[in-house]
């Protein structure tokens, strides 16, 4: 029995604390390691990252936009208007692309309900709301 207590306490000894011969977990390794590693996962599974106010999907996501508020898109990005009005906001080289009904949507044209929108470029367009809004949106954006 002398000689199972020495081998065990040489092994506790030798153990690099929070190891996997330490199974004892401790706070800090909760906050400093676990949570930053869920949160990233989740963030790369929703394809949700936030860099400089610009939120990035890879699915549609529903967003609450208050009256006022304006909606950037980055290239690409796709838009359906669920409740509530806007109106398109377009640059110089164009406006926001109505792949339901086949039309360019210019500066200041009404954004229609439950047709599918998608921005060609990032370049300033995207939508401001007129109504307090949801609105589904694919891709990459941010609200001023």
């Amino acid at each position: 029995m002398g000689v199972c207590l020495v081998l065990f306490g040489g092994i506790a000894v030798f153990s690099e604390p929070g190891g996997t011969d330490d199974p004892i977990i401790t706070k800090s390794y909760i906050v400093d390691k676990v949570i930053p590693e869920i949160k990233a996962y989740i963030d790369e599974r929703f394809g949700i990252a936030a860099s400089e106010g610009t939120v990035t999907t890879d699915s549609f996501v529903v967003v609450n936009v208050e009256k006022g508020k304006k909606v950037l898109c980055e290239a690409g990005a796709e838009l359906i208007l669920r409740m509530g009005k806007a109106t398109i906001i377009s640059s110089e080289k164009g406006g926001v692309a109505d792949t339901t009904a086949g039309v360019d949507l210019s500066n200041g044209t009404a954004m229609p309900s439950n047709h599918l929108l998608v921005v060609p470029l990032a370049d300033g367009r995207g939508f401001e709301a007129t109504d307090d809004v949801i609105v589904m949106i694919k891709g990459g954006y941010r609200m001023q």
